[in-house]
């Protein structure tokens, strides 16, 4: 059908574009005042450099016909893109690298969800060849001063801790570790408390997993009360110094929630992860994710060396919904200042030199020529419809008569 797009893809009109680009705008100047710098990869990759390593399931992939390269695909996140361009291309730069983008998406939806989105808008950072609690700390306020800069409402963050779960999950054996982990993943409770365990202290430790979650102080009072090895002992103690040094740099209490049953999507995480969340109508709606990844950047270096990274997107499309129950997106597109008329054929020439003399004033105006065929009355009726704020009529001996409109 012609006069539709495609299943999954969209279109976007004048005001929606208008006012994505305000946030997408605000967001690259945060980014920007923390010292980040934009890069744009290329939106077709390698099929293996997609995967991340197996990190990511090529389900989600939308793959292109093999060519001469081999098999393609369209990149279904950024990271692992940024990630190969970083080990690649950006070898003999200084470190660490702190990386922005903002782009486009694909992701080939789930079995049965056939119309489905498959096109999403991103923005977000990569904080490259750092790791530590600091770095952790950096990204965290970055999220937060994002969100406070585009007025955000009701935000906060959920925090886990990737590694830390997995140390957790340990004592399960084989297949019941995947088990529980995706109960975990889709807090499927009811589930979770009806696997097949071998003992009931099983039971019970993934019970105890399920409700890791709460405010940091009692989280964390509660891991302190459990059995872990060497790795996730230090795990513990940096995501409390963590939490001690976000509280501590936040000029107001901070808003997240600690969540050891976090598990992301993509499957490279190797510390923190977390997820930005808004609350509309008493339902938490996901406005960004993000984590740190310190294995990913050896998949795509020459010698496999492994470095550390961290980074977040923003979805904009899950943002810019969250944010139309406000009054804070532009309720407009740019007004046109001028709408410049020839009255006669004569006064055509003069009409297109003033329209061109006013782009070119330090007003930087925006100004569109009325291209002829209309009567005053319709003149005057297009310019009040479209919030045109002034008219310039154009006469035959060159003379420019402006009338204002009350828009």
């Amino acid at each position: 059908m012609i006069h539709q797009p495609p299943a999954g893809a969209r279109d976007l009109l004048p005001l929606e574009v208008v006012q994505k680009a305000w946030i997408n705008d605000l967001l690259q100047q945060v980014f920007g005042q923390w010292g980040y710098q934009r890069v744009v990869t290329s939106t077709i990759e390698r099929l293996e450099t997609l995967m991340a390593g197996g990190a990511i399931d090529l389900s989600t992939v939308i793959q292109l016909q093999d060519s001469s390269a081999g098999q393609l695909g369209l990149r279904p996140e950024l990271t692992a893109s940024i990630a190969r361009t970083a080990v690649t291309r950006m070898a003999d730069t200084t470190y660490p690298q702190r990386l922005c983008y903002r782009a486009n998406v694909f992701r080939e939806p789930p079995v049965g969800h056939h119309g489905k989105q498959l096109e999403f808008y991103q923005a977000g950072v990569e904080l490259l060849f750092s790791g530590g609690v600091l770095a952790d700390a950096e990204i965290l306020l970055l999220v937060a001063n994002c969100l406070e800069q585009l007025g955000t409402p009701y935000w906060h963050l959920i925090l886990g801790e990737a590694s830390l779960t997995r140390s957790l999950l340990e004592p399960f054996p084989g297949s019941l570790k995947s088990q529980v982990r995706q109960c975990l993943a889709q807090l499927d409770y009811v589930t979770l408390e009806n696997l097949d365990y071998p003992s009931v202290d099983l039971q019970q430790r993934g019970k105890l997993l399920f409700d890791l979650r709460g405010t940091p102080a009692q989280v964390l009072q509660k891991i302190f009360q459990l059995e872990l090895d060497k790795a996730g002992q230090k795990s513990v103690n940096d995501l409390k110094s963590l939490v001690e040094l976000i509280e501590t740099s936040w000029s107001k209490p901070f808003p997240f929630t600690l969540d050891l049953s976090l598990i992301q999507t993509f499957d490279y995480y190797t510390g923190i992860v977390f997820k930005a969340v808004g609350k509309s109508n008493n339902q938490l709606q996901i406005l960004g994710q993000g984590g740190r990844y310190d294995k990913l950047l050896g998949v795509y270096h020459p010698q496999q060396t492994s470095t550390p990274g961290i980074g977040f997107s923003f979805n904009l499309e899950d943002l810019y919904t969250y944010l139309l129950t406000t009054a804070i997106l532009p309720q407009t597109p740019p007004l046109i200042d001028f709408l410049v008329i020839a009255q006669t054929s004569q006064a055509q020439s003069m009409a297109l030199s003033y329209a061109q003399q006013l782009r070119q004033s330090s007003e930087k105006l925006r100004v569109a020529l009325e291209l002829g065929g209309r009567s005053t009355e319709e003149i005057r009726n297009y310019a009040l419809k479209n919030h045109v704020k002034t008219l310039a009529w154009i006469t035959e001996k060159g003379e420019v008569n402006i009338e204002a409109l009350n828009n």
